[in-house]
């Protein structure tokens, strides 16, 4: 039997998917500050169950921010091209995705196959990341798994900061004004929504979308954004672990 390994090494979560022409297992760990050391622990996490080895595995392919500095892998493609391909595997009705990482924000559109035809990245600061979202969950002494529920039913505050930084100091206003966390949080995630909804305007979807990557998990960003670009989001199986798939997928066509 054939078996590969896709590896998405991104700036807070390791991703690894084994395919041997359907997805078999994923795992998920923090990268912390050694992507190479995650990379191969995730590797290890991933095949021991399974009873296999690293001479089990025809191809072992890297994709994300940490995939250059490592010698492990054997073929590497971009994080573009494999949250694509793991999309269209999983949601093939869909004609694109938004992923909101640790570190960045991708849409991307793509069309037969999960072939990319545009997409947009936002790489160069926090705004509207994962990262803008532990940040300010901190600030109010929350974590970021609450923020969907205190948000619901809420009336959002005005928001317009979105620097981490500056946002910070605009909540600690805003709590001395009394406006309550509940409203604060609904504010951050519309002011999110209406960003991220900016750069899906440049690709023009006018179908099923993904909503991939941890914050995919936040129910009432993933509404709000549904509402901003006007089309359907859907959130796939493990919506972290796309680019992984994808990247094993690719290795198995290989």
């Amino acid at each position: 039997m054939k078996w590969t390994v896709g590896i998405d090494i991104g700036s807070v979560s390791t991703k690894a998917v084994l395919f041997n022409g359907e997805q078999v297992d994923s795992k998920i760990i923090p990268t912390g500050w050694s992507p190479s050391q995650a990379g191969q622990e995730v590797l290890e996490r991933l095949l021991k169950p399974q009873g296999l080895t690293r001479d089990d595995i025809s191809l072992l392919v890297g994709t994300g921010y940490g995939r250059i500095q490592q010698g492990m892998f054997d073929k590497t493609f971009s994080e573009i091209t494999c949250h694509a391909r793991g999309v269209h595997y999983l949601l093939p009705e869909a004609c694109g995705l938004i992923d909101i990482g640790g570190q960045d924000s991708k849409v991307i559109g793509f069309g037969e196959k999960g072939k990319v035809e545009d997409f947009v990245l936002n790489d160069k600061c926090a705004a509207g990341t994962g990262r803008f979202l532990q940040v300010t969950a901190q600030t109010l002494g929350l974590e970021v798994s609450q923020l969907s529920a205190l948000a619901e039913d809420a009336d959002p505050a005005d928001i317009n900061s979105m620097c981490a930084v500056f946002a910070e100091s605009e909540i600690i206003g805003l709590l001395a004004q009394g406006i309550t966390v509940e409203s604060i949080v609904a504010g951050l995630l519309k002011s999110i929504a209406k960003r991220i909804s900016v750069m899906a305007g440049k690709i023009h979807f006018q179908d099923t979308v993904a909503f991939c990557g941890g914050v995919a998990q936040n129910q009432v960003l993933k509404d709000l954004l549904s509402q901003e670009i006007g089309c359907r989001l859907a959130v796939p199986p493990c919506p972290q672990a796309v680019g992984a798939l994808g990247a094993a997928i690719l290795g198995y066509e290989l």
